[in-house]
This record gives structure tokens, sequence and C-alpha cells, in this order.
């Protein structure tokens, strides 16, 4: 008898920050993208090639149990860096996904205020792409994703060591956050199954934050009893992006705090709404904002990031 193979799970993105710990948690055989050669690790097939590569693409996606699609743009210099990654790459990914029989999409909370941002109209876009396909899809919208590893969270974590932290989008402003082991677990379950042609917004499960209560969190964490917060309106924070583009510029970078970035970091909700809801008895989070947070200082201070 010929031994029958249980079908990859086919993912994008998996060298990033989330996707490296989908194939930590995967069980799975995942077969995966990268644009550079990576080390052999158990289970995992690598392919190389981005998402402009379509013959990687189809390599990919070929025989695949369903489709993860996590890689995306989160920063650019223009217009035409996010298109090409969020949009076009996007559309690239649905083409050579043909046939698998589930696809789900990555995007971000960003998405739902596509006028704030060429990140989030990008995102938007993408999401679209996925809308109209004949694919079975869904779409999960994150908030803020945290946890070891993570380097855009890092300045607030150091910036908590001198009890100080920051409030964009005015006093009543409020985030939702979710741990990444939360993020992939959930993305993984749904690779399996669950909400179909829905968009879901998922999170911790608290109901969001408060800029402060997001302060105050990483401070306990870090021993330190009392965080003062510091409030920024939309004009300092885009004089704050002007300046940090500049410098960057200066140095042949991208900014931390883009233009771009700053004009959806202004914006007062950011709350996930009802996607726990619709994947109660498929997944829940596990992680709280305490536990989480005293999880990443461990590494960040493992790491010589603290």
């Amino acid at each position: 008898m010929t031994e029958q193979t249980t079908p990859p799970l086919a993912v994008t993105g998996a060298t990033g920050f989330v996707g490296r710990r989908v194939l930590a948690l995967a069980n799975r055989p995942v077969r995966a993208l990268t644009r550079r050669p990576q080390p052999p690790q158990p289970g995992v097939e690598w392919v190389l090639g981005d998402l402009g590569d379509t013959h990687a693409l189809a390599r990919l996606c070929e025989g695949a149990a369903a489709v993860l699609h996590i890689a995306g743009v989160v920063n650019a210099a223009d217009e035409a860096g996010f298109t090409a990654g969020n949009v076009t790459g996007t559309a690239n990914v649905l083409a050579a996904a043909a046939g698998v029989p589930r696809f789900v999409h990555v995007s971000s909370l960003a998405a739902r205020e596509p006028r704030l941002s060429m990140y989030g109209a990008s995102k938007a876009q993408g999401d679209a792409l996925a809308m109209a396909s004949d694919r079975d899809w869904v779409i999960v919208r994150p908030p803020g994703v945290y946890g070891p590893g993570d380097a855009e969270m890092r300045d607030l974590f150091r910036l908590a060591r001198f009890g100080l932290g920051l409030a964009p989008g005015g006093p009543n402003a409020r985030i939702s956050l979710i741990h990444v082991d939360d993020l992939a677990r959930a993305l993984l379950a749904l690779t399996h199954g669950g909400p179909s042609r829905e968009i879901l917004e998922i999170d911790d499960g608290s109901g969001g934050y408060a800029h402060a209560d997001h302060a105050a969190a990483i401070g306990r964490a870090l021993g330190k009893a009392n965080v003062r917060m510091i409030p920024i309106g939309s004009r300092l924070i885009s004089t704050a992006a002007a300046i940090a583009t500049r410098l960057a510029g200066w140095k042949g970078e991208l900014p931390k705090l883009s233009r771009d970035r700053a004009r959806y970091l202004a914006h007062p909700d950011w709350v996930a709404r009802g996607g726990n809801q619709r994947l109660a008895g498929l997944w829940q989070p596990q992680i709280g904002l305490d536990e989480g947070m005293a999880d990443t200082v461990r590494d960040y201070r493992a790491r010589g990031w603290l």
C-alpha cells in the first residue's frame, strides 16, 4: 500500500513575528515561503521566493490543505510599496491558491479605517480581493500584537522603564491587544474550518484598554509602581513623524513612526468587535495582559533589549 501523507499548510510570512509562532505551534506539516535560505526545521518545507514570484507561490500552494497568508508590508516609503506587498501580493497568493480548500487571510484593524492611512487602505484592498474570490476564505483583522520577539512595541517598554507612557488619540482612546501565541492559535484553528466568508476582529477578550491600562501593565511587568502618561495629540504625533522621517531619510532607512503610521495611531477607537464570539467553541484567548507583558519582558531582557 502507498503511504498517505498529510497535506501541508501553506504559509506566507513564516519568518516574521507572527509567522514564526505559527510554525512553532502548527503541529502539522508546513510549507513556508521565505525570501532567504533558512536552516532546516522539523516539519517545515521551505520554498524560496516572495509574493511576486508566481512560480514559488504555485509550489507553495500545490496540494496544500489550506493557505495561511500572513505576509504583508507594514511600512513603506510610498503608496506603491504598500500596494505591491498588500494588494498585488495578495492577488498573487489568491491566484496560486486556486483549488486549495481553505484561505485564511491576515489583515489588520487598520483596514477598518482605510481613509486614515495608505497602509490601512492597502490592507482593505487586499481584503476586498479575498472577498471577491471564490475561495472558502476568512479574514482575520488582529489588533496590536505583542509578545516575545516583537520589535514594534519595544520602545514602549523602554519608555516605561523611566515611568512614562504614551497616550495618542485623546483621553478616551481605546485599543485592543492580543498575545502573539493566542493569535497564532486562532489562525491555525481557522485553517481547519470555522467561520467562512467573514471578517473576524479578535483580541485577548478584554473588551479593550485605555492607553493608561496598557502602560500600567508594562510598568507592572517591569516592576514600576507608577507610569505617568504623556498625552499626544494628532498635531504632536504628526510633528514627531515628520522629524522621524527626516532623520531616517538621512540614514537611508524607513522611520518607525512614519507620517502614514501617525495618521492611524491618532485614531481613538482600535477596539476589536465581535470576532471572539464568532470563534466560540473553536478558539478562545488564553493569555491575559499581565501574563503576556511579563512573558514579553522576560524575553526582552534575555535578548538584551531592556
